[in-house]
Parts: structure tokens; C-alpha cells; sequence
């Protein structure tokens, strides 16, 4: 019996390589497309086939995609800088908006329905009620906001023009296991890696703005149950928590001394954030499992094992 094959754009990334990892653990044929511009290609499982492809090359994506006749798509690839996009929004846009057109045409004609991922925070802005729900209406504060923002209605016009079952999954603030130090996003990653070299992390807005931090163990079950599910969910934890709350819980799994520097909030950035998952709990049936103290403890040792083998 021949395997059923899925594809996973943005597959040698943090997110995307632990979606394929699950998708291989369940005996499906996963086939990456990345361009490997922030993602790596030894993050791809060896069950897995790497498609070095950017999403705004719409002949090389579908020939990929053609070829191998998915019965999903997860659409994880993305420009995911908030600060890059301010910077260069018209790549923010190209990438966000018609590379995700793109895998939506490619997926029309294999009817495979599309799991997006998108963002909640960056979304939904700093006027948005805490914590929110999927009905509040977007007003992201800067162009990587704005361009997830298009690329879901794409996705949800999509769907609905089709008959096509495709999901937009809202992600919080996903850490754990693979996250790069070298970015703005991700602090977990970003303060784990300093910690390491005994330096010490600066907190933007002094430490005190807020976020929804949810692993990433929680996110790829969250995908997987969204497949074939049509709709919007917050994947999150619904829990608020500052800054300094997650530089302190690193801070003591390292068992550092090291004191923080404390910053102004950069440009595009939220002051506060957090989502209600509850309609995702309702409709896939999914829950935050991982509790932050003890994912924050177990990130840090793996991140650690990942920076000791890098250096070696």
C-alpha cells in the first residue's frame, strides 16, 4: 500500500522540521519545500525529502508540488522578521502574500486542504483585548502582521471558493527544541544562547511586555489535528506572561548569576499579547499540555546540547 505523501513548505525550520518529524513518526511521506534561507537542511528527518524552493518561484514550487500529489499541506514557510519587514515590506509581502497564493493554487489542484500558520500576537495588535479571541478584528502594528493577515484571507477565500477544508492556525509565541538564537524573534532561544555564553540578555520594554508562549510540541499537535478542519484557531496557551518572568525561568535552569540589560521596545513591537484558545479546544479537540516553567527548563537543555555540538 502506497504511503500517503504531505507537503511541509518552511520543512527545515523550527516549526515546520518538528511537523515533519510527527508526520514520518505516523508513516506519512513528508516532502519539504524550504529555500533554506533561515531554515537547515540537517533539520530535515532522513525519512523526509528536502525540495530546495522558494515559495515566490511559482514554476519550481509546482513542480514539486505536482509531482509529489499531497494529500495535505502544511504552509509553514514564511518572512517572519518583524523587523525585516519594516525594513523591506515589498519581500515581507512577496513572500507572505503571493508565495502562500501560490501553494493555495498548487493545492486546488490536488483538492489537498492547507494548513496555514499564521501569527496571533503580530495580528491582532495592542489594542486587542486580553485574552483575545479569533473574532476580534486584526490591526497589526506593522508589515509582517499585515501580510499574515492577507495571506490568511487568501487562505479562507480559498477555502470557501473551493469547498476546501483549509485551516489558519493563529500560533502565540512558539519556543522549544531547534529555535535560532540569531534573530529578533524567539527570546527563549535568544536568551538560552547568551545565558550559555554568560552574557547578558537585553529586555526590550524593561522587561514588562507580554506574551503567549506555547511549545512547540503543542503547536505540531495543533496542526496535525487542524488538517481537514476548516476555519480560524488560536494555538496558544492563554496564559500572559512578561519578559523578565521567561528570562528569570532561563535563568534558573542555567543556574546563572547573570544580570539582564533593559531596553525601549524596538519598532513593530507589542506591548502585550495573549490569545484564547478555546476555540481550539472546542472544534480540534487540542489543549496547551506543556506547562512554561518545565518546557523553558527542558528547552534550555537542548538548546544547550545544540550550541555545545555547533561549537564543536
Amino acid at each position: 500500500m502506497q504511503r500517503e505523501t504531505a507537503i511541509v513548505t518552511g520543512g527545515a525550520g523550527f516549526i515546520g522540521s518538528h511537523v515533519v518529524d510527527a508526520l514520518v513518526a505516523d508513516g506519512t511521506q513528508a516532502v519539504v519545500i524550504d529555500d533554506l534561507s533561515t531554515g537547515r537542511a540537517e533539520r530535515v528527518a532522513v525519512e523526509g525529502v528536502l525540495e530546495e524552493v522558494d515559495i515566490t518561484d511559482r514554476t519550481a514550487l509546482d513542480a514539486v508540488i505536482d509531482s509529489a500529489r499531497p494529500a495535505a499541506i502544511y504552509h509553514l514557510a514564511a518572512q517572519s522578521s518583524v523587523t525585516v519587514s519594516v525594513k523591506d515590506p515589498s519581500r515581507d509581502c512577496a513572500v507572505n502574500v503571493q508565495g502562500t497564493v501560490n501553494v493555495l493554487e498548487a493545492a486546488k489542484r490536488h483538492g489537498a486542504p492547507v494548513v496555514f500558520a499564521s501569527t496571533g500576537g503580530a495580528l491582532y495588535g495592542n489594542d486587542a483585548p486580553i485574552p483575545t479571541g479569533e473574532d476580534r478584528i486584526p490591526a497589526p502594528i506593522a508589515p509582517y502582521g499585515a501580510s499574515k493577515w492577507a495571506g490568511e484571507a487568501y487562505v479562507l477565500t480559498w477555502s470557501h471558493a473551493n469547498g476546501a477544508p483549509h485551516a489558519v492556525c493563529r500560533l502565540g509565541n512558539v519556543y522549544g527544541p531547534r529555535q535560532s538564537p540569531h534573530g529578533e524573534a524567539g527570546v527563549v532561544a535568544i536568551f538560552s544562547h547568551l545565558l550559555w555564553r554568560g552574557e547578558s540578555p537585553t529586555l526590550f520594554g524593561h522587561g514588562t511586555p507580554t506574551r503567549d508562549y506555547v511549545h512547540v510540541s503543542d503547536v505540531v499537535a495543533a496542526m496535525l489535528a487542524a488538517r481537514g478542519k476548516p476555519g480560524v484557531f488560536n494555538i496558544a496557551s492563554g496564559t500572559e506572561t512578561d519578559v523578565r518572568t521567561v528570562f528569570e525561568g532561563l535563568r534558573g535552569a542555567a543556574r546563572s548569576s547573570v544580570e539582564p540589560k533593559l531596553a525601549a521596545l524596538r519598532p513593530g513591537e507589542l506591548e502585550r499579547s495573549c490569545m484564547n484558545p478555546e476555540h481550539a479546544r472546542r472544534e480540534l479537540g487540542w489543549r496547551a499540555e506543556v506547562e512554561l516553567t518545565e518546557g523553558l527548563a527542558d528547552t534550555y537543555r537542548h538548546l544547550v546540547e545544540e550550541f555545545e555540538n555547533q561549537a564543536a
